[in-house]
This record gives C-alpha cells, sequence and structure tokens, in this order.
C-alpha cells in the first residue's frame, strides 16, 4: 500500500542520497511523456518540500521544452538494496540558466561536471 507524505522525511533523503539512478518524468499536451534516467552526482534536497536537479547534458532536452509549456514533474527512485522502495516526488519545476540570478548559488551545491568548465 502507497503512503503519501507532505514532504521529504529525513528517511526519504538518506534514500534518495544512496540511489545512484533516478527517473524524470514531464509531459506536454501533446505528444509523449518523457520519462528519462538521471544520475551523476546531479540531485540534492534542500528541504522537505524542495530540491534541485542539474539536468545535464543527454540524449535531448525534452524535459526543458516540456517544462516551458507546464511546470508539472515527477521524479522516482527505486531501492532494491536492504529495504525494498519506490520514492516518487511530484510537484512543479521551473528551469534556471547560467544566464538567471539564482543560478550560481545554486550551481554551487555540485562538482563541477566534464565537458562544461563554464557552469
Amino acid at each position: 500500500m502507497a503512503k503519501q507524505f507532505d514532504g521529504f522525511t529525513e528517511d526519504h533523503t538518506a534514500f534518495i542520497a544512496a540511489q545512484h539512478l533516478f527517473f524524470v518524468g514531464t509531459a506536454a499536451d501533446t505528444g509523449r511523456v518523457n520519462i528519462s534516467p538521471k544520475g551523476m552526482d546531479s540531485l540534492r534536497v534542500l528541504g522537505p518540500n524542495r530540491l534541485i536537479w542539474r539536468n545535464l547534458t543527454g540524449s535531448g532536452n525534452e524535459t526543458a521544452a516540456h517544462l516551458a509549456a507546464h511546470n508539472r514533474m515527477t521524479l522516482m527512485w527505486c531501492g532494491f538494496e536492504k529495504r525494498p522502495m519506490i520514492l516518487r516526488a511530484y510537484g512543479t519545476a521551473r528551469t534556471l540558466h547560467p544566464r538567471d540570478a539564482a543560478f550560481a548559488a545554486l550551481n554551487a551545491d555540485f562538482p563541477l561536471p566534464r565537458g562544461a568548465p563554464d557552469l
């Protein structure tokens, strides 16, 4: 039976930090739903209802295109180690670019990515 929470608990945050992979889901009005695997130390939980995820270069930029139309996003983590668990976070998202005022402070939470020394 699934449980719903008002925000991330300490247990959730520890679970998220232990995962090497997570999935991001977005959709536009038409076309396909986009579900992409993500990882590479690109996500931080900032509080019970806030996280940041750095969208690194991948197979396309469908996630950002979807967010430009609708700011809905679902993230999902699956753990199969000690205690199997699937955790989903439903929420809204916004895209920040290096030209945006808040970008530098949030980006400083991550190591410099290979291939992108100007971030």
